[in-house]
């Protein structure tokens, strides 16, 4: 701030009898001003930079804990492309307005308040002027806000829209170029980045006129500045010095106060990142998992009381109506029934994907939502049809979850699954990665690695959701010798095979969301009711789907 007072000194100094001593008093203060200048923005632009990078990782970190905390409900109802444009680009933009902001108002606020105390000393005549500006330029920002806004919201959900394509169609590349639809994927593709190109023209137009406006006024008010700058000098109540000081402070106010008005801009810039930001930071989810139950002695005695059920994204569609049924400590009880009954929602109700609508799902006597999340998931474990693997090694895949494993609980769990044999051909074994999704194995070796990664848990409660589908009959043969060999332990399956579902101790037929017959195979094949034309219709002679 001292720097345009002393470069005025100098020139009147030049301008007048020259005084030595005085030229080079300023020039040295205006020197040591310089360096102490740039050494502070040097160490405050350091200082911001850090505080950026240390703020977009906390809000990434804790927007992906948050989002990971939700019900599966919100994921099927939310595009994953939404959710990464919020982890990658909107904390990103949030951070840097947050930390860039504060640098800059503090920054600007004090400099603003000390250009116009040295201005106010050099001519309050001018100073009184330069306020004009003040009240046009804020009026120009406050309309380019009211405009800008909105268009800023609708570029970040198209880009939001666009990753999400972009990520779906690499996700399901195989099916995209089973159909031969590479071309038609590029150009939908093309469309929606099309779409944010008009939009972003649409908003670079809007900032196109504001700078316009804004470069206008300011030029109107330097002209009729100048003007009374050199009435003022004509009449002796300034030196040229002077208002070259004051010229050249009323160029940094201009910009100081420019920057205030925009640093308010930018926050409305960076208000629809934040919104979408907070708003997945303060969702709570429907499904609470704030139990604290953990009982030592876990038994898995599973009781479905009166349930009923729909999902979020179809309220209107009962899937499950009065449903009630048991599973017993050390049995192995069987859903079956046709495709869209409700059994697949039976399990996902026993996992705490979801919460019951009506009724209630008893573990040992207590309510499901009163046991503890990690400790719930430690004792029940679920192997699907479509088992999902992640990028890493073999090893990880099977001890996913699990803090304190060994090599050896691993290898006795794959041998148990019947995945140890194509294991051991593998280059690298155990640690042989196994590709994003799992897509470097086969269908049957995912499904066996999967059961392997349930029953290295030891759970009370096995659940088996076509866990054998892809299964060849040898690798389902020794699985289901492992199942048979299990002690105590609550076994529910899901099978299209006869063979497993007719060794099951008890059979539970639910069609249209209701539970029609229990009993084992011999009663439920006497009944001649809804399990004898099930097996009828759908098992071959050889006992397997058509």
């Amino acid at each position: 701030m001292f720097i345009p007072y002393y470069t005025g000194k100098v020139i009147d100094i030049l301008g007048s009898r020259y005084r030595e001593a005085k030229f080079y008093t300023a020039i040295s203060l205006m020197a040591l001003f310089s360096m102490a200048s740039s050494l502070s923005a040097g160490c405050r632009g350091g200082l911001f930079t850090l505080t950026i990078v240390r703020l977009t990782q906390r809000l990434r970190v804790l927007l992906f804990r948050a989002v990971v905390q939700q019900e599966i409900g919100f994921f099927e109802s939310t595009k994953t492309g939404e959710i990464t444009s919020r982890l990658a680009t909107d904390t990103a933009l949030m951070s840097r307005s947050i930390a860039l902001n504060v640098n800059v108002f503090l920054r600007s606020l004090m400099k603003a308040v000390g250009i116009y105390c040295f201005m106010l000393n050099l001519s309050w005549q001018l100073t009184l002027f330069t306020l004009i500006d003040t009240p046009i330029t804020a009026l120009i920002q406050e309309i380019y806000n009211r405009y800008y806004e909105s268009v800023v919201k609708e570029v970040q959900d198209s880009i939001a829209r666009s990753s999400h394509l972009a990520g779906e169609t690499v996700h399901a590349i195989r099916t995209v170029r089973s159909f031969g639809t590479e071309q038609e994927e590029a150009e939908r593709y093309g469309a929606r980045l099309l779409e944010t190109h008009r939009l972003k023209t649409r908003r670079d137009m809007i900032r196109a006129l504001y700078l316009l406006a804004h470069r206008l006024t300011k030029l109107a008010v330097q002209v009729i500045m100048l003007y009374c700058g050199q009435h003022l000098i004509r009449t002796g109540q300034m030196s040229s010095g002077n208002l070259v000081s004051f010229i050249i402070y009323q160029e940094e106010s201009g910009r100081y106060i420019q920057s205030l008005v925009h640093m308010y801009g930018d926050m409305i810039h960076s208000m629809g990142a934040a919104e979408k930001v907070f708003q997945y930071l303060d969702r709570k989810s429907t499904v609470p998992t704030e139990g604290d139950l953990k009982p030592k002695d876990f038994k898995g005695h599973v009781h479905f009381q009166n349930v009923s059920f729909s999902y979020p994204t179809r309220p209107d569609v009962s899937v499950l109506k009065d449903v009630s049924f048991e599973l017993r400590p050390g049995k192995v009880t069987a859903l079956v029934g046709p495709s869209g009954g409700g059994k697949t929602t039976c399990i996902s109700l026993l996992e705490r994907f979801y919460e019951p609508q009506a009724g209630e799902i008893l573990l040992d006597g207590r309510p499901l939502r009163d046991y503890d999340h990690k400790y719930l998931h430690t004792k029940i474990s679920l192997v699907g049809q479509e088992p999902v693997l992640f990028a890493r090694s073999v090893a990880e895949n099977v001890a996913f979850g699990l803090r304190d494993y060994s090599m050896e609980d691993v290898e006795t769990a794959a041998q148990e699954a019947h995945a140890d044999p194509f294991i051991q051909q593998m280059e690298r074994k155990y640690r042989t990665d196994v590709g994003e999704a799992g897509g470097t194995l086969a269908g049957g070796q995912k499904q066996r690695i999967a059961i392997a990664r349930a029953l290295v848990r030891r759970p009370q409660l096995l659940v088996l959701d076509e866990a054998s589908s892809c299964l060849d009959i040898e690798s389902e043969h020794k699985v289901q010798e492992t199942l048979s060999r299990m002690r105590g332990q609550t076994v529910l399956v899901v099978a299209h095979r006869l063979k497993t579902v007719e060794d099951a101790d008890k059979i539970v037929v639910i069609e249209e969301g209701r539970v029609v017959e229990e009993g084992n195979h011999r009663q439920l094949m006497e009944r001649e009711g809804a399990y004898h034309r099930l097996v009828q219709r759908l098992f071959t002679q050889n006992g397997d789907v058509n």
